[in-house]
């Protein structure tokens, strides 16, 4: 890889490059080739080889025709789901869900344990909101107290909370059980979000041993339960995702939304669904055991501290002294590995990597890499710049931002 193609992850922004702009900054170099990705937490089983055989058969037909309106593949989900139409609301992408929860329903102040997704952190501050952010402490595992965070929002006076189950990019889950009771303490907010989106990576999730509390939610006023189907079946470019509420929630989001806002990809995936859960169910099983070999192959490595996860990635600590933004531009260059670093994560630091589970192959060949990069007498051990990076996972470091952000 060039430096033209390291140099995109030099830029300010919450989020890695994407993969289009790297395939393109590399075929401008001359340097192209092919790039295993830790980076974005997809599925590797799913859809099927027959199932892209099948959307390539009908390409023409996708791009040619207009979709159905939203409310048409909505009703084909939630047959496939067993939810009520009424309860849903489906978005391009669960970020543009995340966009119109915050203008319709977000009023003053919204509440996150950090570190997490940066949609929530960066969406409410963009529109003047106060985030008040809750610090996941690392001594933890950075597993969530449910006290504690209730704690914290009734001393900020937060009006609007979220739980992400599993968070990312941890993955630490917090047990069914203990997640009712925390929206129970939190009956008096405007509005509690619990982001479910790689709930189905979780062990036995789809054996009904991590089950969602989508069908507690719709019963509550001010509960919603966000959903992506782009990361659950490995098609993040399809952009779609879904909500569910009780229905004057959910009514108020889908009234906002375009009548046309899901393309003719994400209507073929959706109608192609009733055909293929078993499928589906076998790649999510498959992913789970993926991440228990993953993990015993990353532990073994001197100096790295690989957190517990329920996600369909791993959060890992650097030996310390080691910049993770080193680690990833030489895993790019000279192994063609890419992977996250956590440095421009809002209560992570460039100490830790997010890497997302993938088949034994390719999680040889980052061992593999790692091992290089961070091998003893090799000169691949950094020492952090002086004065930290742009965010600690520290709790101190964090205290000084829980104060809250305004626009």
């Amino acid at each position: 890889m060039s430096a033209s193609v390291v140099s995109l992850f030099q830029g300010s922004t919450a989020h890695s490059p994407s993969y289009g702009q790297l395939t393109r900054a590399g075929a401008a170099a001359g340097t192209g080739g092919a790039v295993t990705d830790f980076c974005i937490p997809c599925n590797p089983y799913f859809p099927t080889p027959a199932m892209l055989d099948g959307l390539r058969g009908r390409l023409h037909e996708i791009l040619t025709y207009y979709p159905s309106d939203a409310g048409t593949i909505t009703a084909e989900l939630c047959q496939v789901l067993g939810l009520n139409p009424q309860t849903v609301a489906m978005g391009n992408g669960s970020t543009e869900l995340i966009t119109w929860i915050d203008h319709l329903l977000v009023r003053e102040s919204l509440a996150v344990p950090v570190p997490t997704f940066g949609r929530w952190t960066d969406q409410p501050m963009e529109t003047g909101k106060r985030v008040d952010m809750f610090p996941l402490p690392e001594r933890d595992g950075f597993a969530l107290d449910p006290a504690a965070y209730a704690n914290f929002l009734h001393a900020r006076g937060s009006r609007a909370a979220v739980i992400c189950n599993p968070n990312n990019p941890d993955g630490g889950l917090l047990p069914r059980r203990a997640l009712l009771a925390l929206l129970d303490e939190l009956r008096h907010l405007d509005l509690v979000v619990v982001d479910e989106s790689f709930l189905d990576f979780a062990d036995g999730a789809v054996d009904g041993g991590a089950p969602s509390v989508v069908h507690e939610a719709v019963l509550r006023p001010n509960v919603i339960v966000l959903r992506s189907l782009g990361k659950n079946f490995g098609l993040h470019g399809i952009r779609f995702g879904y909500l569910v509420a009780n229905p004057g929630l959910a009514g108020r989001v889908r009234a906002a939304l375009p009548k046309w806002n899901l393309n003719s990809f994400a209507e073929t995936v959706v109608f192609m669904l009733r055909d293929h859960r078993q499928e589906y169910a076998d790649s999510i099983r498959q992913v789970c055991r993926d991440r228990q070999d993953m993990r015993w192959h990353l532990s073994r490595l001197p100096g790295l501290t690989v957190y517990p996860s329920q996600g369909n990635f791993l959060y890992v600590r650097l030996p310390d002294g080691v910049d993770g933004a080193v680690v990833r531009d030489r895993l790019l260059e000279r192994h063609g590995v890419l992977i996250r670093e956590c440095g421009n994560k809002i209560g992570s630091s460039s100490g830790f990597l997010r890497l997302v589970v993938r088949p034994q192959t390719d999680v040889m060949r980052l061992v593999s890499g790692l091992e290089d990069v961070l091998g003893a007498g090799r000169g691949a051990v950094v020492p952090e710049p002086v004065g930290g990076t742009a965010y600690s996972s520290g709790t101190a470091a964090v205290d000084r931002i829980v104060t809250g952000y305004a626009g």
